[in-house]
């Protein structure tokens, strides 16, 4: 088989801009983390099935909407900063283009380019003030202004991985079972199943990463449940 260089290759790159991975990856791992903890809680507590039910239900639909609206503000809040940025290039550029021309020059010799090519080409590049406006911002904000992330796109794939997340553990419940045991050990399948897949956008050993979400996941687990077996016998005596 040929082996095809990675640059003559179309998209040879992961998307790696924010627009729904990381809100995806967030919202399916905090909705399966808090979820599992919060039945563990209220199960070590001794409530009764039904109650889980309820809680993790309550649980699902709150920490869905609150997950959305936070990324929604926080990625709205990020694009509109950054407009404000690209703004005042903007206007720096209009104001004083030979300037900026040389700062342009000065990031590319602090890079290694000899000092000539690095005039002749910020020279070229504020030629042309939008090409000028998006190499300035990239090079000094590090962001390509085009390509920033939507926020309506964040909040709906953290809504809806959150509530993916967060019904795993409720599954055994609301198909008959009264385990306790059986919800976190879906639960648990759960979250190395979405370690695992993660993986896949790192490269990471899929074994690797499974395991270590289904630790984290675990840890947090026990936590609760140590805690809510402790009010529920300190209820019990009361």
């Amino acid at each position: 088989m040929t082996d095809t260089p990675a640059a003559l290759r179309e998209h040879h790159h992961a998307d790696v801009s924010g627009g729904w991975l990381r809100p995806a990856v967030f919202g399916a791992m905090d909705g399966l983390v808090t979820n599992i903890a919060l039945i563990a809680g209220v199960g070590g507590g001794g409530v009764s099935p039904h109650n889980i039910v309820l809680t993790g239900t309550a649980g699902l639909v709150a920490g869905a909407i609150s997950m959305a609206l936070g990324e929604y503000t926080s990625v709205r809040s990020a694009n509109e900063q950054l407009a404000a940025e690209v703004a005042k290039e903007r206007q720096e550029l209009e104001r004083h283009p030979e300037v900026e021309a040389r700062e342009l020059a000065e990031m590319w010799m602090a890079r290694g380019l000899p000092e000539q090519l690095a005039v002749q080409v910020a020279d070229a590049v504020r030629k042309d003030p939008e090409q000028a406006l998006r190499v300035h911002v990239q090079e000094e904000l590090g962001v390509n202004p085009d390509e920033q992330p939507d926020p309506w796109t964040a909040a709906l794939s953290s809504f809806l991985c959150f509530s993916v997340g967060a019904l795993v553990p409720l599954l055994p419940y609301l198909f008959g079972a009264t385990s306790l045991a059986l919800a976190l050990a879906v639960g648990g399948l759960g979250l190395f199943v979405a370690g695992a897949v993660v993986s896949r956008f790192t490269n990471r050993r899929w074994w690797s990463g499974g395991l270590r979400q289904l630790l984290l996941g675990a840890a947090a687990a026990v936590a609760t449940y140590l805690i809510g077996t402790l009010i529920g016998v300190q209820g019990g005596l009361g």
